[in-house]
């Protein structure tokens, strides 16, 4: 008997090929219309019969001729990623070949709006002097803003005039000098040049520079290493100002506008989020809070984030003109950055993310990063091993946005990691890049339309380098604009409840300048070498989070030869100590010869002086029984309170003391003691202090204090009743050195750490 005819699978997948119907889109990649019809702009149709093909080139003829250049589009970001999308990275080699492209060209009516919590390189440099906000990213993308159509029309020049006037701008803005210039002449002798500018451009340009040299605020500048460019900004924004430093919110925004207005860029193209200075705070999963976007990008304390947030100097204005922009954007494309240091600082700015949610007609996209740094995965990754996936960065934001990520875009626009050359992704790898690969059905339940298209540069990939093409950029969001409609969404949500995250406010209102002159005011006082005053002044400034009152019971530094150096070394490998009797830090000379070991000297030494003359007597005993010594006691009188001189109270020196397990005697409230075993090791509390502090300041300068508090890091799952007594000691530890050393009181670091 032979088979049935439907046990055949050759006759089973035929029939089944009859059933199926195949639709033109059936040809073209990608996973749904809005991705297809990307494709089908950015690639070409897809081979196949003429009439099919025809088609598709009337379709994409007819999305490349829709009209965008009445469309308001708001992109947000900071530094690289905004530069580059909005017109190109102004700051590359290869920016003055093609000037006008990105976003900027295709919607002519585009704001830019800054992250300004920057506060290294140039930017750093020039906060040191003056109380403003970042300027290194406004003037990055204030240069990528430049229009060909304003350009020309301004000056009236041809294409060609407006590339070579981008191209003499493109080295004026990017020219650093590391030598203080004597004049203005002498500044432009140094490989820059005005002409080729339009006579106007050039003019006020020249004005700008002379005022460098003229203007007693503006002087100072020209001492330190500076991107021309921000010098520039600076200036345009104190022409405005008469007399003083301190600059309203609209001299800041003239200034922008009226350097803006004159390289030609549209009026109001680039705007800072705020014009209040800031800086970045970073409270980690184990209680430590860093002040500063620098370091904390810098930094690798080998633990999670738990939050960042945005600290400013006084209560932050947000300029109408932003909160117009946003509300009244047809798009608002979130760019790719750092992960927490370009999206996030703008939309902690009270305000600003309601606003963005408040605007419901808009098309809202996240453009998701290419790559992340392998230390930002910790930010949300319990194992940094696994994968980083595009969920990850819209729960980080999640974590880091009052209010969630709820309204504040709804389509997720990315690169297919599919069509990048392994060999290439794993050169990244080298860098410490991680790439973030998309988990489509994650996204979709969190409630985002994932967009994956070819969206990178072919250019930068022949030169085995993956980044966005602002032209394939702009053109993809261009495409995504006629078919909003048809972009399909998932109406349920998994996303986590969000947190209360509030900004704060600096209790003393200072700015870095006029908190690093304080420091500065302070050093005239001390007795110290010369050659160390300019490393002292450095060293207060890359640490934030040192108090002016850490040093109140410093005079001075004094160097001492190796020869005449007799401290003793047997507990620790330290060469400085503080000494209570005449003020001064004491260190070895060799040190200075070392810069690292010379900062990690000085800051443990510091730490120690927080307790001043806290010690009458220190005696170390053995403990004899029978003879034999089974170990040592050591003996800590404390000095009277109203003899004592320390920056802890007396109820925080009982704390401390009880922290770094002293114990207090029954009969005398002054005596502590600690009985040590054996040939166990043992660090004297007030080396423990500075230690510590030091450590607190940066995890490098203190390996033995990080390997202690490499318990914080271990789930506490599993672990022996011991384990768990030494876990809330180093935690305890830690919270006291935030709170009542570092004066981060904040309750919302407490409530944020309570959910750790």
């Amino acid at each position: 008997m032979g088979r049935q005819e439907n046990d055949d699978p050759i006759i089973a997948r035929l029939q089944q090929l009859e059933r199926s119907k195949l639709v033109p889109f059936d040809l073209v990649p990608r996973r749904n219309l809005v991705e297809k019809l990307i494709e089908l702009v950015l690639v070409g149709p897809p081979p196949g019969p003429p009439q099919v093909t025809a088609s598709f080139e009337e379709m994409a003829t007819a999305l490349c001729r829709v009209d965008t250049s009445d469309l308001r589009v708001v992109v947000l970001g900071g530094g690289t990623g905004l530069s580059n999308i909005v017109g190109g990275d102004s700051r590359g080699a290869a920016w003055p070949e093609n000037p006008f492209q990105g976003i900027k060209e295709i919607f002519p009516r585009t704001t830019s709006i800054v992250c300004v919590t920057d506060d290294g390189g140039s930017t750093g440099e020039l906060l040191k002097d003056l109380p403003l906000v970042a300027l290194g990213d406004i003037r990055h993308v204030l240069l990528s803003s430049i229009s060909l159509k304003v350009l020309g029309a301004t000056y009236n020049l041809r294409r060609e005039e407006c590339r070579q006037a981008a191209a003499i701008l493109h080295r004026l803005f990017n020219y650093r000098f590391t030598e203080p210039p004597d004049n203005a002449v002498g500044l432009l002798s140094g490989g820059i040049f005005l002409e080729g500018l339009p006579v106007n451009m050039a003019a006020g340009l020249l004005e700008l520079i002379h005022s460098l040299f003229d203007d007693a605020r503006l002087l100072p500048l020209l001492a330190r290493p500076h991107c021309l460019g921000n010098l520039l900004l600076a200036a345009a924004i104190y022409r405005r100002v008469e007399t003083g430093v301190d600059v309203s919110s609209q001299q800041l925004l003239a200034g922008i506008d009226w350097l803006g207005a004159l390289i030609g860029c549209r009026a109001g193209a680039v705007l800072p989020c705020t014009t209040t200075p800031a800086q970045l705070l970073v409270l980690y999963s184990n209680g430590v809070v860093v002040s500063g976007e620098h370091k904390t990008t810098g930094a690798r304390r080998n633990t999670a984030i738990n939050r960042v947030f945005v600290e400013f100097a006084d209560e932050p204005v947000v300029p109408d003109q932003v909160l117009e922009a946003i509300s009244s954007a047809d798009i608002i494309v979130l760019a790719p950055g750092s992960l927490y240091t370009s999206i996030i600082p703008i939309l902690q700015v009270p305000g600003l993310a309601r606003a963005v949610r408040e605007n419901a007609r808009a098309l809202k996209i996240l453009v998701a990063n290419l790559w992340i740094q392998k230390g930002e995965t910790d930010l949300v990754l319990e194992d940094p091993r696994r994968r980083f996936y595009v969920s990850d960065l819209i729960n980080a934001y999640h974590r880091n946005i009052p209010g969630g990520v709820r309204g504040l875009f709804e389509q997720v626009m990315l690169l297919g990691l599919q069509d990048i050359p392994g060999s290439i992704l794993q050169n990244y790898a080298v860098e410490d890049k991680v790439p973030i690969y998309l988990d489509r059905g994650k996204v979709w339940q969190m409630g985002f339309a994932p967009v994956e298209a070819r969206i990178f540069s072919e250019a930068a990939l022949k030169e085995r380098k993956v980044q966005h093409d602002p032209t394939n950029l702009a053109r993809a969001i261009k495409i995504m604009w006629p078919v909003r409609d048809h972009i399909p969404r998932e109406c349920k949500s998994e996303l986590a409840p969000t947190f209360r995250l509030s900004s704060s406010t600096r209790k003393d209102h200072f700015t870095l300048d006029r908190r690093r002159r304080r420091f500065v005011t302070l050093l005239d006082t001390w007795t110290c070498p010369g050659e160390l005053r300019q490393e002292l002044e450095e060293i207060f400034w890359r640490h934030g989070d040192i108090l002016l009152s850490h040093l109140d019971q410093v005079r001075g530094i004094e160097l001492v030869s190796e020869e005449k150096w007799q401290r003793s070394m047997k507990w620790d490998s330290i060469y400085s100590y503080y000494d209570p009797g005449d003020f001064l830090i004491k260190m070895r000379q060799d040190v200075l010869h070392d810069q690292p070991r010379f900062e990690n000297s000085f800051l443990v030494a510091v730490g120690q002086s927080l307790l001043g003359n806290y010690a009458e007597a220190k005696e170390m005993k053995p403990v004899l029984q029978g003879g034999i010594e089974l170990g040592k006691v050591y003996l800590l009188t404390l000095a009277p309170a109203e003899k004592r001189s320390c920056f802890l109270s007396s109820d925080e020196l009982h704390r401390f003391l009880r922290l770094v397990r002293m114990n207090q005697a029954d009969t005398n409230p002054l005596l502590y003691t600690r009985l040590i075993s054996g040939t166990e090791g043992f660090t004297p509390p007030g080396m423990l202090m500075g230690l510590i502090y030091a450590w607190y300041l940066d995890s490098r300068y203190a390996s033995n204090i990080e390997y202690k508090m490499a318990i914080t890091r271990i789930p506490m799952t599993g672990m022996v009743r011991e384990q768990v007594r030494m876990l809330s000691r180093r935690l305890d530890t830690i919270d006291f050195f935030r709170k009542v050393i570092f004066r981060h009181t904040s309750p919302v670091f407490d409530e944020q750490l309570s959910v750790r």
